[in-house]
């Protein structure tokens, strides 16, 4: 669909610009029934189109041409307003781009929106969004969640029927959650793959940005050419990414734990099903075991992930980031409380709060020290198996999309549970991917393949082998 559209593009044949207006008309239709978007940038995507109207007469396109980006709202859009999904943002503009955007604008994609997220990526329903912003709703049942925190971009790349991408992002499962509970591709690549420079961070050690699409087909020209090494991020890879499909049969290791207690019948059956079709296609298919990882992933994630949170939104203070407010008569404590009491969500001020526990003198040894070594455990315990074997499976999420009145009422802690099966390869940087093998009632069910550090071409290619199962 994304190749065959440029193509249209570039020969003429699509006129561009009537075009966008019909996407940014079915758009704003599509926001008022679903909520998926946080902003509509339709001046600045016109002005985009003109200029690559001019560059196609030209013919100096770039590869991209004309093809529909949506960007997750923690990703920096120059010129449009950032919130990260939370109120005390609200009015943000950037005077720049994330360098993933920058990449995308030199060839030409078209930049039409910013998504709903959870306020700051702090979620797995997309249910946590910021004060005064609307909850997504799901497109198979309005009342049901998306997912989260990516919950907008997985919506709309569902709900979409034209040539579109969403550019999402990944701390603990923020990709893989609403793509499974969407029923579009996920995909998450290696730490580091794609630069972080103008991402609004949740977690530094942890956060990902990756890519939904309908067809996995879609996801190598737009991943070509967002990753790469960014001299603004220290932690980007210089390793350069061979996605041509080369790679010998795959072997599978089923990970026995994602099977047991807590998963739904109907999620289990789908993923098993999957397995019987992939012996009878010749694959090889093991019961693996990754103890360490299913017994403490979720405590491991939430006390790294939450204080490195809790000191990247420091900086929102109401001083140089964040709402401000008239100071006069208030002390630096009293202002920076104020501002921070309203205008974060509960679940902001819970995450902030869990973090700064967990980072304080006479706490750091017994908590953040301790789940960074656990953390190291994990990655040993993964890369074990990749000795034998090319391709982790599990199901994504351990249910189908929930009601949205069912998540109101969840604790913190069974929201947090919800997590256990897309924590480990988050916490271990390594590329995943969620694609739908099956449904239950008409909501979709997501398998989550994992594969070993920089090896994309392996997970691209056994998602095309699960596709063609479909």
């Amino acid at each position: 669909m994304l190749k065959e559209q440029i193509k249209k593009v570039k020969s003429g044949e699509i006129k561009l610009s009537k075009y966008v207006k019909e996407v940014l008309d079915k758009c704003k239709s599509i926001n008022k029934e679903f909520s998926y978007f946080n902003t509509i940038c339709e001046k600045e995507a016109l002005e985009q189109t003109n200029e690559i109207e001019q560059k196609i007469k030209s013919k100096k396109a770039g590869k991209l041409a004309g093809l529909i980006i949506t960007i997750k709202d923690n990703l920096c859009v120059k010129d449009v307003e950032s919130t990260a999904g939370s109120r005390i943002l609200k009015g943000y503009k950037p005077l720049f781009d994330a360098t993933a955007i920058e990449r995308l604008r030199r060839e030409d994609a078209i930049i039409i929106g910013k998504t709903s997220c959870d306020a700051f990526g702090f979620g797995s329903f997309n249910t946590n969004v910021g004060l005064d912003f609307e909850i997504p709703k799901n497109l198979h049942d309005k009342e049901r969640v998306t997912g989260g925190s990516s919950g907008g971009s997985a919506g709309i790349t569902a709900v979409a029927d034209f040539a579109h991408v969403a550019i999402a992002e990944s701390t603990g499962g923020s990709i893989e959650s609403p793509a499974s509970f969407c029923g579009v591709i996920g995909f998450c690549p290696t730490y580091g793959r794609v630069s972080r420079s103008g991402l609004i961070s949740y977690a530094n050690s942890l956060d990902k940005i990756g890519v939904m699409t309908k067809k996995v087909k879609d996801i190598a020209p737009v991943l070509e050419i967002i990753s790469g090494f960014d001299e603004k991020d220290s932690t980007s890879l210089k390793q350069k990414m061979n996605l041509k499909n080369d790679v010998k049969k795959l072997k599978i290791g089923i990970i026995k734990e994602s099977l047991g207690k807590g998963v739904e019948p109907e999620v289990k059956e789908a993923i098993l099903r999957t397995v019987d079709k992939l012996k009878k296609k010749g694959f090889v298919c093991e019961e693996v075991s990754l103890p360490t990882t299913f017994k403490y992933g979720v405590p491991t994630y939430y006390l790294i992930s939450t204080s490195e949170a809790s000191t990247n939104l420091a900086c929102l203070s109401g001083l140089r980031y964040g709402q401000e407010e008239d100071p006069k008569g208030k002390s630096f404590s009293e202002y920076f409380s104020d501002i921070r009491s309203k205008d974060f969500n509960d679940e902001s001020k819970r995450r902030i709060m869990l973090g700064t526990f967990a980072r304080m003198a006479g706490y750091r040894d017994a908590y953040y020290i301790k789940a960074t070594k656990i953390r190291t455990k994990i990655i040993e315990e993964y890369k074990k198996l990749f000795e034998k074997y090319d391709v982790l499976i599990s199901p994504t999420m351990p249910v189908v999309a929930p009601k949205i009145s069912e998540v109101k009422k969840m604790t913190p802690l069974q929201n947090y549970m919800v997590d256990i099966l897309t924590v480990g390869p988050n916490l271990t940087g390594m590329p995943h991917a969620t694609i739908s093998v099956g449904d239950k009632e008409g909501l979709p069910i997501g398998l989550m393949a994992t594969t070993d550090h920089l090896e994309e071409t392996k997970l691209l290619q056994f998602l095309e082998i699960i596709e063609g199962l479909q």
